[in-house]
C-alpha cells in the first residue's frame, strides 16, 4: 500500500505552483503533477504585463519558470505526469499517474483552463497541419502567411498580436460587433496596421485535405457564407 501523504495538487499553472509553496512552506511536503501542460496556458503567452511586480512585463514561460523553481525551493515534489484517474469517495483519497497509485489526505484541484475549439470535423482534423491554439508555440509556422484568429477575447487578441510579428497579416473574425477584450489590448489591436476584423462573422469550416487552405465563414446577419 502507497504511503499516505498530507497533500497531492493537480495542475501546475500560478494557482497549482502557490499552492505547492504554501503547503510546502507548512511542511506538508506536497506532491504536486504537471499535467500534459506543465506551467499552464501562461506559457503559451510572450509577454506578461498585468503581473505585480514586473512593471516592463515579464515573458509568460520565464514566469513559470520561476514559480517552479520557488515551488522545487521550499520542498514541493514535482512530478512531470498528468493524472490518469482519481477516487474521492474515502479518505484517503486516491490519484493515479502512469499505472502508480498515490494516497493523500486532501487534494487541491488545479487544473486551470484549456484552449476552446470551434467544434469542426475539420478543425480536429487539421490540427498542427495550420490549426493551432497556441500562437506562441507555432507562429514561427505561420511566417509570411495570412492567417485567422477565430474570436474577440483578450487570448485572441493577444494571439493576433503577437502574430504579426512574423505573419503577412492577421484577420480576427469574431461573432459579434464588438470586441470582448481588454480596452487595452483592443487599442493596440485596432492600431495595428496588418490587423482587420470580420465582424458577425462564424467560422463555419477548416478548408484543406493535407493542410489548411482557408475558412469558410457565415456571416451570423445576414446568412452569406464567404
Amino acid at each position: 500500500m502507497p504511503e499516505t501523504k498530507n497533500l497531492i495538487i493537480i495542475g501546475s499553472g500560478p494557482a497549482g505552483y502557490t499552492a505547492g509553496i504554501y503547503a510546502s512552506r507548512a511542511q506538508l511536503k506536497p506532491i504536486l503533477f504537471t499535467g500534459e501542460e506543465p506551467g499552464g496556458q501562461l506559457t503559451w503567452t510572450t509577454e506578461v504585463e498585468n503581473y505585480p511586480g514586473f512593471p516592463e512585463g515579464v515573458q509568460g514561460p520565464k514566469l513559470m519558470q520561476e514559480f517552479r523553481k520557488q515551488a522545487e525551493k521550499f520542498g514541493t515534489e514535482i512530478i512531470d505526469a498528468k493524472v490518469d484517474k482519481v477516487d474521492f469517495r474515502v479518505r484517503p483519497f486516491k490519484v493515479w499517474s502512469a499505472d502508480k497509485e498515490y494516497q493523500s489526505r486532501a487534494i487541491i484541484i488545479a487544473t486551470g483552463a484549456s484552449a476552446n475549439w470551434i467544434g469542426l470535423p475539420n478543425e480536429t482534423r487539421l490540427k498542427g497541419h495550420g490549426v493551432s491554439s497556441c500562437a506562441t508555440c507555432d507562429g514561427f509556422f505561420f511566417k509570411d502567411k495570412d492567417v485567422v484568429v477565430v474570436g474577440g477575447g483578450d487570448v485572441a487578441l493577444e494571439d493576433a498580436n503577437f502574430l504579426t510579428k512574423v505573419t503577412k497579416s492577421v484577420k480576427i473574425i469574431h461573432r459579434r460587433d464588438c470586441l470582448r477584450g481588454s480596452e487595452f489590448l483592443q487599442k493596440r489591436a485596432r492600431e495595428n496596421k496588418k490587423i482587420s476584423f470580420v465582424w458577425n462573422s462564424e467560422v463555419v469550416d477548416v478548408l484543406g485535405e493535407k493542410k489548411v487552405s482557408g475558412v469558410r465563414v457565415k456571416n451570423n446577419q445576414t446568412n452569406e457564407e464567404s
